[in-house]
């Protein structure tokens, strides 16, 4: 008999851990966890506590939020991700933050299309900013414009020349994206369902920022 695989997302690209999992034929679950600087001491813990009553070898892939975001946790979630899939010779997808979180805001648009604007506050005054698009026929989100560092005024003036009707989302700065990893699924198994099979090697974080100005 045919074993049904899971996905697995997580997110760190905050002080909040999200974690999900899903075999997308009706067992999934998801939590997030408050940790803040503690991320990094109990993240493999809670992801063997999580993963139960699976194992390991019950996964088909995994998807992580590689930024933008916290630059240690972006890091840490990156580097774990990494060496499971490698370790369990698996596809890993690498999800945008800003996608993940453009995705859940749309959750109740299923269907409908609509474009969104995504800012977040990075660090020496600038803005985490990107453009996406969600698509009606399979609720993909389309990049119009790729996740970049902008100072305000900058996107502003992109907002101002944009020719398409656009919602503004304004994420809090480093808070409360940890309940987006349904989303990093949700985008990682569209990419699978259409016969993606990203390398772990080629899943690299997205600072933006040098976390130290020179």
């Amino acid at each position: 008999m045919f074993a049904i695989e899971y996905g697995l997302a997580i997110h760190t690209s905050s002080p909040e851990l999200g974690l999900a999992l899903s075999n997308f034929s009706g067992d999934s679950r998801f939590s997030n966890w408050n940790l803040g600087r503690d991320l990094s001491l109990y993240l493999h813990q809670y992801l063997a506590e999580f993963i139960q009553p699976q194992t390991w070898a019950d996964l088909g892939w995994i998807a992580v939020a590689k930024g933008p975001g916290s630059f240690t946790g972006t890091r840490i979630g990156v580097v774990t991700a990494r060496t499971l899939a490698q370790q369990l010779d698996i596809p890993l997808f690498a999800i945008s933050t800003l996608a993940a979180a453009a995705r859940s805001h749309l959750r109740e648009r299923e269907g409908q299309k609509a474009t969104v604007a995504v800012q977040m506050p990075a660090q020496r005054g600038q803005l985490f900013a990107a453009i996406y698009e969600q698509l009606p026929d399979n609720c993909q989100l389309n990049c119009l414009l790729s996740d970049r560092v902008l100072s305000p005024e900058q996107w502003q003036e992109q907002l101002e020349s944009w020719p398409r009707t656009y919602e503004l989302i304004n994420l809090p700065a480093g808070e409360g994206l940890g309940a987006s990893v349904t989303s990093v699924l949700e985008l990682a198994n569209l990419d699978w369902q259409q016969g993606k099979r990203s390398l772990w090697s080629e899943a690299l974080p997205f600072y933006g920022q040098h976390p130290v100005e020179t």
